[in-house]
């Protein structure tokens, strides 16, 4: 019988993860053995912190390639073939989701094998539940362009689309470029445009905050440097 793809949410910051997951989610990433990861040193340290019983050396972690074949990803999914569960891990948050997870989820259904989804924090559902916009139609757009030209065309038209379809409009960024996406979104967007700014959610630096564009540019604007932030708005 073969084994189950357990994909394992992972705690967004410096927070103990025992008091982010329910009390299922722990026991089930506590029982496997084998581990695909984003990256494993900060896979073991997340380990460490669910206090995961066998010792982090005894456990089979992989790193998924930053762009894997089928057949490595087939390889990885070796295990659940000859009956073991298997626990998917992100770098933060729920994996596959803005994740290079979701290519071995696709294969684990390729294959036949079970996938099964853990409770656990979502920077992008907790943001757009913290924000007051639109929670009925919403999008999430992932990484914008870098390049300031084509960061403001994707902001204007995403606005467009947001007051056509009264959607909510989600995106993230690297977070050294934090402040450099929202000085663009200041100056892209229309004043009376919704703008919600969520900061290192589930952390002792958590900040949440949704204003207009228009009181945004009067008020002293956020540290968000180096710091995880989702972005919103609602035009």
């Amino acid at each position: 019988m073969a084994g189950t793809l357990f994909l394992l949410p992972v705690a967004l910051g410096p927070a103990d993860s025992a008091t982010l997951h329910p009390p299922a989610t722990l026991e089930t990433a506590r029982h496997l053995h084998h581990f695909v990861v984003e990256n494993a040193k900060s896979a073991r340290a997340e380990l460490k912190r669910i206090a995961h019983p066998q010792p982090l050396q005894s456990l089979k972690i992989d790193e998924l390639p930053k762009t894997p074949s089928e057949a490595e990803l087939a390889a990885l999914l070796a295990p659940a073939v000859t009956g073991n569960d298997i626990g998917l891990m992100s770098e933060a948050g729920c994996p596959a989701v803005a994740d290079p997870g979701a290519l071995l989820v696709r294969q684990a259904h390729r294959m036949g094998i079970r996938v099964a989804p853990l409770v656990g924090p979502s920077s992008l559902l907790l943001g757009l539940m913290a924000s007051g916009l639109n929670g009925q139609s919403f999008a999430f757009h992932g990484y914008l362009p870098v390049k300031d030209a084509e960061r403001a065309t994707s902001l204007r038209e995403l606005e467009k689309e947001s007051r056509r379809f009264k959607r909510t409009q989600l995106f993230i960024e690297t977070p050294y470029r934090n402040q450099a996406m929202f000085s663009a979104l200041l100056a892209s967007l229309s004043p009376e445009t919704q703008l919600c700014v969520a900061r290192e959610l589930t952390t002792t630096g958590e900040w949440i905050a949704t204003r207009s564009v228009a009181t945004w540019k009067k008020s002293e604007a956020p540290d968000l440097d180096r710091r995880p932030t989702v972005f919103l708005f609602l035009a």
